[in-house]
Order: C-alpha cells, then sequence, then structure tokens
C-alpha cells in the first residue's frame, strides 16, 4: 500500500485512545511507515542501475529488513521507553507495525504481478514467508477505497478530537486546519 495510507491507518490506531499524548501518537504513527525503510534502498539501486556492480538494495531487501516481527518488536520496545502510556503505547505500536503489514499483504502487487512476500520470522528464519494469492496491485481499487475511507475517518477524528496528522509537523498549522474542519463540518459531527 502506499505510504500515505499506512500513514492514515497508524494515525487512526494513534487516536484509538484519548489518553494518549501527541509523543505516544508520533510514534504509533511512525511504526506504520517504519517498515518501509528497507524501501529506501531503491536510491541506490536507481542510481547504480547502469554500472558495472549495481546496488540491488531494493529488489533484495524491501520487504525484508524492516517487514518482520523483529523489526516490528524494537519498534514496540522504542514505544514502550518513548510513550507515556508505555503499555498502552507499546500495544498500539504493535497495532500500527502489523497494520502497514497486513496492507502489505493484501495491496502491494507490483505492476509486473510480483506478489511480495513478508518474511515474518526474519533474520531468525526464513521459514515463515507470509503471502497471499489474491493480492491486489499497488494502485488497484481497493486501495483507493480503503484510503478515502482512511482519510474520511482521520477528518472525523480530527473534529471530534481537536487533533489530526498535520500535528506532527506543525501544532499552529493543525489547530488551524481543525478550526476549519469544525466550521465546515458544524452540525455533521456533534
Amino acid at each position: 500500500m502506499s505510504p500515505v495510507t499506512h500513514l492514515l491507518t497508524g494515525w487512526i490506531a494513534a487516536s484509538a485512545s484519548t489518553r494518549l499524548d501527541h509523543r505516544a501518537r508520533l510514534v504509533i504513527t511512525i511504526a506504520s511507515l517504519a517498515p518501509d525503510l528497507d524501501g529506501l534502498g531503491i536510491i541506490p539501486e536507481v542510481l547504480t542501475s547502469g554500472s558495472n556492480h549495481p546496488l540491488l538494495w531494493y529488489s533484495s531487501y524491501h520487504h525484508v529488513l524492516c517487514h518482520n516481527l523483529a523489526f516490528g518488536l524494537v519498534l514496540v520496545l522504542a514505544g514502550w521507553m518513548i510513550g507515556a502510556r508505555r503499555w498502552l503505547t507499546a500495544f498500539l505500536v504493535l497495532l500500527s507495525f502489523h497494520l502497514h503489514l497486513a496492507g502489505d499483504l493484501i495491496g502491494s502487487r507490483g505492476p509486473d504481478g510480483y506478489g511480495w512476500p513478508i518474511l515474518y520470522l526474519y533474520p531468525f528464519s526464513d521459514s515463515c514467508e507470509l503471502a497471499w494469492s489474491r493480492q491486489w496491485q499497488l494502485n488497484a481499487w481497493p486501495n483507493y477505497l480503503i484510503t478515502s475511507v482512511a482519510l474520511f475517518a482521520v477528518l472525523v477524528l480530527a473534529c471530534r478530537r481537536g487533533y489530526s496528522p498535520l500535528g506532527i509537523l506543525s501544532a499552529r498549522a493543525d489547530s488551524v486546519f481543525v478550526a476549519t474542519l469544525r466550521r465546515w463540518c458544524k452540525g455533521y459531527l456533534a
């Protein structure tokens, strides 16, 4: 799935409890994006594609290095250490991480038809490969539908809770956005 969809689903998980502070919500949201750090290998792969020794870091390691339980547990530990409500934050980090994996399992097939499997127990074992034969392509309509529903949910949560994912970048911009959103939605989301 797209990073935007992962961001939105992570924010929804982070908004599951009103008892979390900004920092905990940030960590939970980051946990929904962090598995795609292994996708940054596309940069050296593209830059070296015409060389005698291309670096196939994206082809070899995307959905491997950071799409596994070990990486998820590192994120959980970080969430537990950073969050004010340690156990709740850690649980929601784990949920957010697994929402990312689930999204990739159902909707990340490439244009060439390759369905990205997930080596869930990597680096300890290569035998637990998660895959779904009916995985749809990244640009398929179900991904657009999921993203649209998630965006709607985020906007409803922003109206009701008084904060949105924009607060990750700027508290001032977030307050202006939420105030504007509340004016537009007045009467609909009481």
